[in-house]
């Protein structure tokens, strides 16, 4: 079986170019809107690649040119009673943990509409590069409900306290330059051009060694919820494990040779 057949699902396709997988959302009838079956197909596949080699790097995003994700699918949830609604929001916040916390860097490519649960699930990637013509907000207040898979929490992690209230307490959407402005997104970029900027930062992350990247990202992620001096411990505690590893050796004596590193994920 090749890498391509192994993730075949109903509303995802995935596409493996060198070591770098991209993983699009393809409901593009509803603008990509999340549903409980994109939902269990999201982790089906997260769960499957963290032990998958020939993934290096993930890109994530939306099929069309209109909408990454538009949100949730409302015609789903109007009728929701309180144990449905804890339920959904408690599967749905899990699948973006998991999307968080996969030890593969994961880029968001947000190629237009990311509203309620599309801000949602691409803050809970690594960083965001937006399409020109993306759009970005929560806008659940309008519908008598709040942002249910972490908007409330991720938000002001990234854009303040200030800020995320704003937005989630209007239901405002901002366009790209804005959410680049507030630190939201890293780079905004013209459609035409979003992809190859998120494989050219996906080929540079993908040629570094598989065990610092993870420990990096677990040390940012674990680091920002807690305190200073333990946080630097979780960080000195990596670099000293990091120090075991065949790849810093590898690592260092090239640069010492001024050639690049040959990392084997060792």
């Amino acid at each position: 079986m090749n890498q391509e057949t192994k993730y075949v699902y109903e509303n995802l396709l995935f596409e493996l170019k060198e070591n770098i997988g991209i993983l699009t959302i393809n409901r593009p009838k509803v603008l990509n809107a999340l549903n409980l079956d994109v939902l269990k197909e999201l982790m089906n596949f997260f769960t499957k690649v963290i032990d998958d080699p020939s993934v290096r790097v993930v890109i994530l995003t939306g099929a069309g040119d209109k909408s990454f994700v538009a949100g949730a699918d409302i015609s789903n949830m109007q009728n929701f009673n309180p144990v449905q609604a804890k339920q959904f929001a408690a599967f749905g916040q899990s699948v973006l943990n998991l999307i968080e916390i996969c030890p593969k860097p994961v880029i968001a490519a947000v190629n237009g509409f990311a509203l309620g649960g599309g801000t949602e699930i691409s803050m809970a990637c690594d960083f965001i590069y937006a399409s020109a013509k993306a759009k970005f907000g929560q806008p659940e207040i309008n519908l008598g409900i709040l942002p249910g898979f972490g908007g409330t929490q991720r938000l002001p992690r990234l854009v303040g306290k200030a800020m995320a209230k704003e937005l989630v307490l209007t239901g405002d959407i901002i366009d790209a330059v804005e959410a680049l402005r507030i630190g939201l997104v890293n780079k905004v970029v013209e459609p035409e051009k979003l992809m190859d900027e998120a494989m050219a930062t996906a080929g540079k992350i993908a040629s570094k060694g598989a065990q610092a990247i993870k420990a990096c990202k677990e040390c940012i992620n674990q680091g920002m919820d807690i305190d200073l001096h333990n946080a630097l411990i979780l960080e000195h505690q990596a670099f000293a494990i990091l120090c075991a590893t065949e790849d810093q050796k590898e690592g260092m004596k090239a640069f010492l040779e001024k050639r690049k590193p040959e990392f084997k994920d060792k």
